[in-house]
């Protein structure tokens, strides 16, 4: 069961330039680990946002619980994250600064059985980034054609 949960963003690479990643765990109800275990949630539009001194995950979209009743979730409530305080001070010194963000690369499922988040520090890619790193891809593509 750990092995089988990897669901990516596969923005985040292509938008950001990924500086410094966290793994974050995550306040999650009944119906959302089980809909997560089903592989039916979305952080492609997901981003993170400091609240008071906490760090939560905002449009992380999980899907309602097949078989949950009247105790389903909300698909998109903000969801905190569990970091160390020394990881929280770290990341809100940094995110004074100008032009970096936090995102969400990876949700997935432990050893354990709990869901983890890999989250990001970030700083926007310019077009002329996006390009290049479009030519580098498909360079890369065409010499594992080639071998």
């Amino acid at each position: 069961m750990s092995g089988k949960i990897h669901i990516k963003n596969k923005k985040a690479s292509f938008e950001f330039f990924l500086i410094e990643k966290f793994i974050a765990g995550i306040v999650l109800t009944g119906t959302e680990i089980k809909s997560i275990r089903y592989a039916k949630a979305s952080i492609n539009e997901a981003y993170c946002a400091f609240i008071g001194k906490e760090l939560f995950v905002k449009n992380m979209h999980i899907a309602p619980y097949e078989y949950g009743t009247y105790n389903n979730h909300e698909p998109k409530r903000e969801r905190k994250l569990l970091l160390t305080s020394r990881e929280l001070k770290k990341l809100k010194s940094k995110l004074d600064e100008k032009g970096l963000t936090i995102v969400p690369t990876l949700l997935f499922i432990n050893e354990k059985g709990l869901a983890k988040l890999e989250i990001a520090l970030a700083k926007g890619k310019k077009l002329y980034d996006k390009r290049d790193t479009l030519k580098k891809k498909d360079q890369q593509r065409e010499i594992d054609r080639s071998t």
